[in-house]
C-alpha cells in the first residue's frame, strides 16, 4: 500500500493523506482515493485542489495521470473547475450518505438549535473574562519555575491550600490540603475512584456495588457500568433519597445539596442517618456537590463531608461556578483513600493544567471568585424568578419545582405528556430534556412526567425568546 501526504498548495496549507492501493493502475487508484475523500467529508465542498504538476509531484506520477483523474471527476461531478478559480470540490445541495461514516466535528450543542433550556451549563456569556484573565497573569507571573516541570498528581499546592479554606469558610468542609487531590471534573474523579487500575490492584479504588439516587445523569451511571460496577437505584421523596434503605452496598452517590434533578436538599434526620449507615458499614459516602454555592430561598446547606470526614469523598468542581471549559474540580478524600487515588492518577497522568490551577488559587484567595460567585447568584436568581413569573402567566396549570437552589427547574406535565412536549420542543428548535431521561433503568418508584429546564445557558439577550418558546411547547391544561 502506497501513502502520500500531499500538500494542497502553499497558500492553502492543508496537508492530504491519499492511499494509492489496488490494482487498475495509477490513475485509477487516484481517483477511488479523491473520490473516497470527498465521499469521507475530509475535502469539503469549495476545498481547492493543488494544481496536476503539484500532485503529480508529490504523489510521484505523471502529471497527465492527474489531470485525467480531474476530469473525469469533473465529468462525475465530484468536482469542478474553471478558468482562473482552479479545480475545487463541488458543492452539492445534499450531503453524502457516506459522509456519515466520518462525522465532521459538532460543538458539544447540536446544530440548528434555535434555543438551548437544557440542564448543566452556566450562562457562558457571563465569564469573567477581565478579572480572570487578571489572576492568570499575576499567577503566571508568580509562578516559581518548577511549576512548569511534570508538577505533583495530588495538584499544586497552592490550589489545595486554598481550596482547604474556602471550602472551609463557604461549605463547611474539614479537611486539609494533603487531603485534597486536583482532578478535572466529576467524571474524572468518578474514573479514578472506580475505573480499573494497573496499580491499585487491577480493581478500582472503590468497589461496587454502589447505591444511587433513582434519578441522576445517566452519564455517570454508563460510566460506572462501563467500569463494571453495579448501581443500585434509592427511591427518592420531598426530602431525598430514602437511604434507610440502604443495605450491603460499599458506598452511596449523593446529591445531598441539590438533589439532581428533582431539586431539594437531603433531610437532616437523613444525613445523620447515612454517616451512620457508612460508620456501621465501614462503607463510604460520594458527595456530588455540582452547584452547593447556588442557592436562592432557603438557608445554605453545608457539606455532608462536615459530619464525618473519614466517611465521606467530598467532590466539587467550577463547571458550574466559572465554567465547564475550564476542567478544573477536586476531590476532599478521607485519609485512607489518597495514596490509593494518587496511584491510580498516575505520575505522567493527563493532569489539569498548572497554569489554569495557579490562576484558580488566585482567583479565590484574591476574593475575586467570592465575588463572582455572589454576582451570578443574583444573575441566576433573577433567571428563575421570570421562569417562574412567565410560566405563572402563561402556562398556570404547571407546577415548578426544585427551584430554591441551582441552575435548573422541574416543571410537571401532566400525565402521558413528557413525550410529545419533548418532540414539541425539538421541533421548534428548543433544547430540553425529559425528566425520564435522568431515571434509573431499574427504580420501581412512580415515573412523573415533567421537563427539566435550564435556566442558565442561554445568553441575557437570548433568555426571553427562550421562555416564550418554551411556553409554546407545553401540553394546554
Amino acid at each position: 500500500m502506497a501513502e502520500s501526504w500531499v500538500n494542497l498548495a502553499e497558500r492553502i496549507g492543508v496537508d492530504l493523506h491519499l492511499e494509492l492501493p489496488g490494482p487498475g493502475g495509477r490513475r485509477a487508484a487516484l481517483i477511488r482515493a479523491l473520490r473516497e475523500a470527498v465521499r469521507s467529508g475530509r475535502l469539503a465542498p469549495g476545498t481547492r485542489l493543488p494544481p496536476y504538476r503539484s500532485l503529480a509531484a508529490d504523489l510521484g506520477v505523471a502529471r497527465n495521470t492527474v489531470a485525467d483523474a480531474y476530469a473525469e471527476l469533473v465529468a462525475e461531478g465530484w468536482l469542478t473547475a474553471r478558468q482562473g478559480s482552479g479545480t475545487q470540490v463541488a458543492e452539492r445541495a445534499q450531503p453524502l450518505r457516506h459522509a456519515e461514516r466520518v462525522p465532521k466535528k459538532a460543538p458539544p450543542r447540536a446544530r440548528g438549535l434555535r434555543h438551548d433550556l437544557r440542564q448543566g451549563t452556566p450562562d457562558a456569556s457571563a465569564f469573567p473574562r477581565a478579572a480572570w484573565s487578571a489572576a492568570y497573569r499575576r499567577a503566571l507571573q508568580a509562578a516559581p519555575n518548577e511549576a512548569f516541570g511534570p508538577g505533583d498528581p495530588a495538584g499544586r499546592r497552592e490550589l489545595r491550600e486554598a481550596l482547604t479554606e474556602y471550602l472551609a469558610r463557604a461549605r463547611g468542609v474539614r479537611t486539609e490540603p494533603d487531603r485534597i487531590v486536583i482532578c478535572s471534573g466529576f467524571a474524572h474523579a468518578l474514573r479514578l475512584l472506580f475505573g480499573p487500575s494497573t496499580v491499585v490492584g487491577g480493581g478500582g479504588v472503590l468497589r461496587g456495588p454502589l447505591a444511587v439516587e433513582a434519578y441522576g445523569l445517566d452519564f455517570h451511571r454508563g460510566l460506572l457500568a462501563a467500569a463494571g460496577v453495579r448501581t443500585v437505584p434509592l427511591p427518592l421523596d420531598e426530602h431525598g433519597a430514602r437511604v434507610a434503605g440502604l443495605e450491603r452496598e460499599r458506598a452511596v452517590l449523593l446529591t445531598p445539596a441539590h438533589q439532581f434533578p428533582t431539586g431539594g436538599p437531603l433531610h437532616p434526620e437523613r444525613r445523620a442517618a447515612v454517616i451512620d449507615w457508612a460508620r456501621a458499614r465501614g462503607a463510604v459516602v460520594l458527595e456530588d456537590d455540582y452547584d452547593g454555592e447556588f442557592r436562592y430561598d432557603r438557608r445554605p446547606v453545608g457539606a455532608l463531608q462536615g459530619l464525618d470526614p473519614e466517611r465521606v469523598i467530598h467532590i466539587g468542581s467550577v463547571s458550574k461556578s466559572l465554567s465547564p471549559a475550564l476542567r478544573l474540580g477536586w476531590m476532599v478524600l478521607p485519609e485512607r483513600y489518597v495514596g490509593p487515588v494518587l496511584a491510580a492518577k498516575g505520575e505522567r497522568e493527563g493532569w489539569a493544567s498548572v497554569l489554569d490551577q495557579l490562576a484558580l488559587a488566585d482567583f479565590v484567595v484574591s476574593g475575586s471568585y467570592d465575588r463572582h460567585v455572589r454576582r451570578m447568584r443574583q444573575h441566576y436568581r433573577r433567571r428563575r424568578d421570570r421562569l417562574v413569573a412567565v410560566l405563572a402567566a402563561h402556562a398556570p396549570h404547571i407546577e415548578v419545582t426544585g427551584i430554591a437552589a441551582g441552575l435548573h427547574a422541574v416543571l410537571r406535565l401532566p400525565s402521558g405528556t413528557e413525550r410529545s412536549a419533548v418532540k414539541a420542543a425539538a421541533w421548534q428548535g428548543v433544547a430540553l430534556d425529559g425528566l425520564a431521561a435522568f431515571r434509573h433503568p431499574e427504580t420501581e418508584m412512580p415515573a412523573p412526567d415533567g421537563l427539566v429546564v435550564g435556566y442558565a445557558t442561554p445568553s441575557e439577550h437570548a433568555y426571553g425568546a427562550a421562555l416564550e418558546a418554551l411556553c409554546g411547547v407545553l401540553p394546554p391544561g
